[in-house]
């Protein structure tokens, strides 16, 4: 009997909290909106899965920033691959090198106006950032990592959170790829609010055609550039591009079906679950947390409107022939290809087909994916 009581008193049941019921309620939650509603399975299922790990006691299944909580504990496991693959900064980057290896950049070159669209959409990361500094007293370090949320990049909110502010990596995490997850959901009331019925029927005039001298020296020009303008960014843009050239090379096959790949698929595996590691009860249900979730809303909106309405500016400057459709505007946010399919759909919902702007939607769209880690970068360079 003794021994049977000294196994009960040893199991993770004795230890459990009503933090950790919590947990594995928002767990159990993310796990089902993926599967159920294919909200950005990829990444939730990991997340969500983690976090159920992160609250078991006993478990040893957790990961955290400090390392304190290691001194005379043996050493969790996903702690190893927080040390080694975000505490580093090397997975984020790497994810960006497999995007890259899976983005064509051909939309965004075949009309380069886009590319401004996509430099707009970042307006909500701006005015997050000044949101939760001023009005919930949250640390400047901390603020720049919440409002890049606006960015819709989850690689690159992670990236910043991780050495911003890495005790917020879990509510970030999870804000960054819920809000990418409801795009369909959140964009188009923004589209109907911001937009005429009139510029929603604006037919985009034919993309010129793109070189293959032009795809080959886009990535080693804009990689270089922006490395040189700033540097911090680098990590990021640098494999992005990188990964683009593998793929636009035509030589490079091996290297662009692993990168797209097998690569992008296992540190997706590791990132997503050692994020949601990070998630204990203990510090994760805190009103911070609801804080961030309120201003990661605010910022995927002002992101979204950003890019719709530069793009009605732009057109008071074209001729009527020349105009552009205000709605790709919304892509802007580096949702790829999420946000371009949402301004597809509406559009073409609300022409009865007669509108179809999914390849001009996807020049903001990648552009999007440039211009967020290009603020996270301009973060880093002011802040840390």
């Amino acid at each position: 009997m003794e021994a049977i009581r000294e196994l009960v008193m040893s199991s993770g049941f004795v230890g459990l909290t009503w933090q950790n019921l919590v947990m594995f309620g928002i767990g159990g939650l993310l796990i089902y909106l993926a599967i159920t509603k294919e909200y950005e399975p990829l990444l939730l299922i990991p997340i969500g899965f983690g976090a159920i790990l992160a609250n078991l006691p006993e478990a040893n299944m957790w990961a955290s920033n400090t390392a304190e909580h290691l001194e005379g504990a043996s050493h969790p496991l996903l702690q190893m691959v927080y040390n080694v693959g975000i505490k580093t900064e090397f997975l984020p980057p790497v994810i960006f090198m497999g995007v890259g290896a899976l983005t064509d950049f051909r939309p965004l070159l075949a009309r380069p106006i886009t590319f401004l669209l996509g430099a707009a959409a970042q307006l909500g990361i701006f005015v997050a950032a000044l949101g939760a500094f001023y009005l919930f007293g949250f640390t400047i370090e901390q603020a720049a990592s919440i409002g890049i949320i606006g960015g819709a990049d989850g690689p690159t909110s992670i990236f910043l959170a991780t050495k911003l502010a890495p005790e917020l990596l879990g509510p970030i995490a999870v804000a960054a790829y819920s809000y990418m997850s409801l795009v369909p959901i959140i964009q188009p009331p923004i589209l109907r609010m911001t937009t005429t019925k009139r510029e929603r029927s604006i037919v985009i005039p034919p993309a010129r055609q793109v070189s293959h001298t032009a795809v080959i020296l886009f990535p080693i020009l804009t990689g270089m550039l922006a490395s040189l303008a700033i540097p911090p960014c680098a990590p990021l843009v640098g494999m992005l591009m990188f990964g683009n050239l593998i793929r636009e090379s035509g030589v490079t096959d091996r290297l662009f079906k692993t990168a797209s790949g097998p690569l992008i698929n296992i540190v997706t595996i590791f990132l997503g679950i050692t994020v949601g590691a990070t998630m204990q009860g203990s510090e994760f249900l805190r009103p911070q947390t609801i804080y961030i979730l309120i201003l990661g809303a605010f910022a995927f909106s002002f992101s979204t409107m950003g890019g719709v309405l530069f793009a009605r500016l732009i057109n008071l400057l074209l001729p009527a022939d020349k105009q552009i459709n205000p709605c790709i505007g919304a892509a802007g946010v580096s949702a790829v290809p999420m946000a371009a399919r949402v301004v597809q759909g509406f559009v073409s919902q609300e022409t009865n087909g007669k509108v179809n702007p999914l390849m001009a939607a996807m020049g903001p769209n990648v552009a999007g994916v440039i211009g967020s880690a290009v603020v996270a970068g301009v973060f880093l360079a002011l802040i840390g």
